[in-house]
């Protein structure tokens, strides 16, 4: 998220149905995942801002949306995940990650309960193809399901921020909003078609996530724009998602690490039924992890980036794997795996800054939590 110049458009990356709109208000264009994506409108810190204090409208259309549907949705589910699907209610989110024999992770991704033999799976844009590849693998002979990629029939905007309630009220939903119970989701009429929104998103801020065909994209849109919504791009996506500790694939997480080391523990259901990496889950969850992903804050002047070394008495003890100034407060934060004796909150380490070493602590996370 560093990057500063702007590019030439490359015809091999994907664009969002809503790529007009951002060119229309000026956005900075970057390579994403395999997309072209807006990482700026106004300015990252500008867009930080304004959800954290009012809100803000991102297009989150590189995401990966797969329907899962059938009497075996479930089983199939529950094989490719380490979160027991079974236990959602219809018209019920979790997030859940998906791993290797190892335990590696393959990626994390939230996953929807539609209704009793519907699913919707969300994931990361650098692993959609995989991940969809990964999932239809494991169908077993006589497994009546099917995989449907609705990605690229479909728009997909995330509204976040303390005014995102009233504003898709206003909008979008009508009452509607107010009956979304917490990590829930429901379809709904928008535009004449069929839509989705859930109580979701990437920022540490309440909000929703909406999906609606790619042809109606535009206009949700600018309904949501021309009701105070600030557009915000990629940039500061990542410095929101930082401040509430939120892991990014490829950075924080990936197939070197376990859900228990990275946190994620939460999100492993370790019972009887069986699903890939779970062996080797409970092995670790036996056995204890030998490192922690923690949170890093700074006290001194300084930005932390990922893959900055990490330091206890001059000797490397991790790297940072996403770091970066918090307009929130005020000072530089980072994540990094280090020592299990090292993770305690409070404990004193260091950051290599291109030389310079940068004094952090071990803190409680996440960095930041909206109030009730």
């Amino acid at each position: 998220m560093d990057r500063e110049e702007p590019i030439v458009s490359d015809a091999s990356l994907k664009r969002s149905p809503l790529d007009a709109e951002h060119r229309r208000l000026g956005a900075k264009m970057v390579p994403f995942a395999g997309w072209e994506m807006p990482i700026q409108f106004s300015g990252i810190i500008e867009e930080h801002n304004a959800v954290r204090h009012r809100v803000g409208v991102f297009d989150v259309s590189h995401m990966g949306r797969l329907i899962v549907t059938g009497p075996d949705a479930a089983a199939l589910l529950r094989r490719a995940l380490t979160y027991n699907v079974r236990r959602l209610e219809e018209w019920q989110a979790h997030y859940a990650v998906m791993c290797r024999d190892d335990g590696g992770i393959i990626d994390d991704l939230l996953v929807y309960r539609m209704d009793a033999g519907r699913f919707l799976v969300v994931d990361n844009a650098s692993n959609a193809d995989s991940d969809r590849d990964h999932i239809a693998g494991l169908v077993e002979p006589g497994m009546d399901v099917t995989l449907d990629d609705i990605q690229q029939r479909t728009a997909m905007v995330a509204v976040q921020g303390p005014e995102s309630s009233p504003l898709l009220a206003e909008t979008v939903t009508g009452t509607l909003i107010q009956a979304l119970p917490r990590h829930g989701c429901m379809e709904f009429e928008l535009l004449g078609s069929n839509a989705v929104i859930a109580q979701s998103g990437y920022t540490g801020e309440a909000g929703c996530e909406i999906i609606t065909d790619a042809g109606r994209g535009h206009a949700l849109w600018e309904a949501l724009l021309a009701a105070r919504a600030k557009p915000c791009g990629l940039g500061a996506r990542d410095t929101l998602r930082l401040e509430a500790a939120l892991p990014l694939y490829g950075n924080d997480i990936d197939r070197t690490a376990n859900p228990f080391e990275a946190g994620l523990g939460w999100a492993v259901d370790l019972d009887d039924e069986p699903f890939v990496g779970r062996e080797a889950l409970l092995r670790v969850r036996e056995e204890g992890v030998r490192r922690r992903l923690v949170c890093l804050q700074a006290s001194d002047k300084g930005i932390m980036r990922s893959g900055f070394p990490v330091l206890r008495n001059g000797e490397t003890v991790g790297r940072v794997t996403s770091g970066g100034f918090s307009p929130t407060l005020g000072t530089s934060i980072g994540m990094a795996y280090v020592p299990l004796e090292l993770a305690e909150v409070g404990t004193s380490l260091e950051v290599d800054v291109r030389g310079r070493p940068l004094p952090v602590t071990v803190v409680k996370r996440p960095f930041y939590k909206r109030s009730n």
